[in-house]
């Protein structure tokens, strides 16, 4: 039951960004106008993650307790990175037209990086989950956490335009 649950739950989020504006489409004077957009894309990301999460990792009231602090501290630091790469993904937009290959190998350098610092907080946190949840539990939180994760940068990926030759 669950399974199904979090695959309509991940089909239904799929299909509400495919739905969206391809915000790396819409040109302005100078390059690509995505702050407006790139910020309801997180915030609504944000709030439907921890929905999935809440709903597929069975917590115990004493679990949820403990668990749901550590969840936060998690998302802030990763929200961190995120900033940075989304950060770098509005750069790229808006100047995509005119980057040098300076300019472009810099910015790939600091999107691994930035993937970099992501698997090391994930890295970080496992020993600080597996303090307040079982380890199976823990190992399903980093699942479905992935999961979801990988599901996003799928999404703003494929809403992203190729480098020009």
């Amino acid at each position: 039951m669950k399974k199904i649950v979090f695959s309509c739950f991940v089909l239904a989020l799929v299909f509400a960004f495919l739905s969206t504006s391809a915000f790396a489409q819409r040109e302005t004077a100078t390059g690509v106008n995505v702050e407006k957009d790139i910020t309801l894309l997180r915030r609504d990301l944000r709030g439907d993650k921890k929905q999935l999460i809440a709903l597929n990792l069975p917590l115990t009231e004493v679990e949820a307790t403990k668990f749901w602090p550590v969840y936060d501290q998690y998302i802030a630091e990763m929200a961190q990175h995120n900033d940075e790469f989304y950060g770098l993904i509005k750069n790229y937009v808006e100047n995509q037209k005119t980057l040098t290959d300076e300019q472009a190998s810099s910015m790939i350098k600091k999107w691994a990086e930035i993937q970099i610092q992501v698997a090391q907080t994930r890295q970080k946190y496992i020993p600080l989950v597996e303090k307040v949840l079982p380890g199976r539990k823990a190992a399903l939180f980093f699942q479905v956490d992935r999961r979801l994760s990988t599901l996003i940068d799928l999404q703003v990926s494929s809403q992203l335009p190729l480098m020009a030759q």
